[in-house]
């Protein structure tokens, strides 16, 4: 038997469900990869400009007050998802890195691992840096690992 995609449109939905059933792990996989691979439709504001460009150009999300931040090399932009939307929602390489903030697992360049407190993250090709909760700091050592 094929594989193969069905759609079914009920209006009585409040909201949107997407589910995949699969056979096996390895098809999952695939699956995972497509979906990862698929662009995230966010919308970033500066000011009264509107942006849109490629997620991947994220270095990280962070809260700042009542509103979420998208940091890219040089600037930032607000978004209007919440943290815990946009950790729905973003590809599988955006990692929660503390209460605050969102991380782009292959945008680090360096982690200054401390014991006792945060960990420091530093970006290619920016002067930005992003502080990793101890709490996290094994589930992002361990994905960097998964991800080389």
């Amino acid at each position: 038997m094929s594989d193969r995609v069905r759609v079914e449109i009920d209006p009585s939905l409040e909201e949107g469900e997407l589910i995949i059933r699969c056979r096996d792990e390895a098809l999952a996989e695939k699956y995972r990869e497509l979906l990862a691979k698929a662009p995230v439709p966010l919308v970033f504001f500066k000011g009264k400009q509107e942006y849109r460009f490629p997620v991947d150009e994220v270095l990280f999300f962070e809260t700042g007050g009542d509103d979420v931040y998208a940091h890219t090399a040089e600037d930032e932009f607000r978004t209007r998802e919440r943290l815990y939307e946009l950790a729905e929602i973003l590809p599988p390489h955006f990692l929660r890195v503390s209460k605050s903030a969102i991380l782009n697992t292959r945008r680090v360049y360096s982690i200054q691992r401390n014991l006792t407190a945060s960990s420091l993250v530093e970006f290619g090709n920016s002067h930005k840096v992003l502080y990793v909760s101890r709490l996290y700091y094994k589930a992002l050592r361990n994905h960097l690992q998964e991800e080389r």
